[in-house]
């Protein structure tokens, strides 16, 4: 796993984990040990929207049974019996493959979907020395929420690499710092 993924992974367990620790008393409970394994269970349970199918069944090779299906009896557990059981286990062993196969091919059709969708929102900017600019504010201290996001404008005094630029205020004095092209809007006077 890459560091995003732990990241995000991370993240998800930090999201089911908050409302089952957190009280108004006790802000940081320690009874966040004891809801660990029912997270990463309903984690392990749901369906991925990347792969289509739960990391339970991607493991193990069939679907978990929940305590529910225990207790009500769903026509799962219902059909139960020891000698149908190992027939079955090997054929859900068979399709296990072709299961990950598919769940493979549904991973990479849903990164190419959110490429698709990151990229219609991209457009190519570039911008020249001497172009006039504003500059997404930093300081979020004291500002009201009503307060322009953008100040300037300023001027682009050097192109460091594409998408990097040092600015210069109006009297053409030029700032230390560099600004990413993300912090950049181009000022139209």
């Amino acid at each position: 796993m890459t560091n995003g993924q732990v990241e995000r992974a991370n993240g998800m367990i930090l999201q089911g984990l908050k409302p089952w620790i957190y009280n108004d008393l006790n802000k940081f409970g320690k009874r966040w040990m004891k809801e660990l394994p029912s997270v990463v269970w309903s984690l392990r349970t749901t369906p991925s929207r990347a792969t289509g199918f739960t990391p339970f069944f991607l493991v193990y090779g069939a679907e978990a049974i929940l305590p529910t299906d225990l207790e009500y009896g769903s026509p799962r557990t219902r059909a139960y019996t020891d000698q149908s059981n190992q027939a079955s286990r090997e054929d859900s062993l068979d399709q296990l493959e072709e299961a990950r196969d598919k769940a493979l091919l549904h991973s990479a059709r849903y990164q190419q979907s959110l490429r698709r969708y990151h990229a219609r929102g991209v457009r190519s900017r570039d911008l020249q020395v001497g172009d006039l600019v504003l500059r997404l504010r930093q300081d979020a201290r004291g500002r009201h929420k009503l307060t322009p996001p953008w100040e300037g404008p300023f001027v682009i005094a050097k192109i460091l690499k594409p998408g990097t630029y040092k600015l210069a205020n109006s009297q053409g004095e030029v700032y230390s710092n560099a600004w990413n092209i993300q912090h950049l809007r181009r000022f139209y006077p």
